[in-house]
């Protein structure tokens, strides 16, 4: 991140308010309205709308309408003002924050009078806990739509992903590098009569060519420098038709967290990912930011289908 004077000390100055502070933790966790920001923080309405308005203006806030009110919350992009926020959020434990989040969790409830669950979270429901309703339980129920034939899971990890696809799967290839997991990944899947370990580079398996009809590449592209590489191995081993699915971290200016997972590089832009997948002869179904996580830094997931055509 690099700033001139002039705007370091504009973000000093918007980030030294404790009003300011307090809004900002609120609503990394919560979607609230002005009324109900006022009444969690006890400040005087006009100045909440004031502070939400710099807030907003410095991009680290947003607004969504949801009927008559509009439900403010933290907003996730990686401008300097965020930077900078998430710089300050990482040394922030503050009783009195704990006390708004105590109370701003009791505003919500309130909500709830005279209505059921589902009409007082409609239009966030994704945003809030209901017992049974995960993605995880999600993805398990939809995954039985599938048959996915032979699957190699390239960077397989320990086998959360081979675990849940294995019964839609004529056989699965899990390939990591590492000993370690691989072993766990064995551990976890050893009664799956289908699934099979390789201990291998993911730029270059050594596993034979044109043989699978699908390659998993979920979070991998994060630890290579040389993600063609990686994505023409991918090709060498479907065949003609297959799919390849990607999950991978986007473009992101974070080293810190780079560092901490061994990650080998800052994600990779959709427009990027698009072009490799095209130059190593795919057909690109879908490439896009599919989502963010809700906390901050506020990573963004890219996704992409795409088949290999020939």
């Amino acid at each position: 991140m690099s700033l001139t004077l002039e705007q370091s000390t504009a973000l000093c100055s918007l980030l030294s308010d404790v009003s300011r502070l307090r809004l900002l933790l609120l609503l990394e966790h919560y979607e609230l309205t002005v009324a109900e920001l006022t009444e969690v923080t006890d400040l005087a309405q006009s100045r909440v709308s004031t502070h939400l308005a710099r807030l907003k203006r410095a991009g680290l806030v947003q607004d969504k309408r949801s009927g008559n009110a509009a439900y403010y919350s933290a907003l996730s992009h990686d401008g300097e003002a965020s930077t900078f926020w998430n710089l300050l959020r990482g040394t922030l434990d503050d009783g009195q924050a704990r006390v708004d989040s105590e109370r701003a969790a009791q505003v919500i409830a309130k909500r709830k009078q005279g209505q059921t669950w589902a009409e007082s979270v409609a239009g966030r429901m994704e945003l809030h806990y209901s017992p049974g309703r995960t993605w995880e339980a999600t993805a398990r129920a939809l995954i039985g739509l599938l048959n996915l034939g032979d699957v190699v899971d390239l960077g397989c990890g320990d086998g959360v992903l081979a675990e849940l696809i294995a019964e839609r799967a004529g056989s699965v290839t899990c390939v990591d590098v590492s000993p370690t997991v691989i072993a766990a990944a064995h551990k976890r899947l050893r009664q799956l009569s289908n699934v099979r370990f390789v201990e291998a580079d993911m730029h270059a398996t050594q596993l034979p060519a044109a043989q699978y009809d699908h390659v998993f590449l979920m979070h991998t592209l994060a630890y290579t420098r040389e993600p063609k590489a990686v994505l023409q191995e991918t090709a060498r081993l479907l065949r003609r038709g297959g799919r390849l699915i990607v999950a991978a971290l986007a473009e992101h200016t974070h080293e810190e967290t780079m560092r901490a997972y061994d990650h080998l590089n800052l994600g990779i832009s959709p427009d990027r990912l698009r072009k490799l997948l095209a130059g190593c002869g795919y057909h690109v179904e879908s490439c896009r930011i599919s989502s963010h996580e809700p906390r901050p830094p506020y990573f963004g997931v890219v996704t992409a289908l795409a088949r290999k055509i020939s």
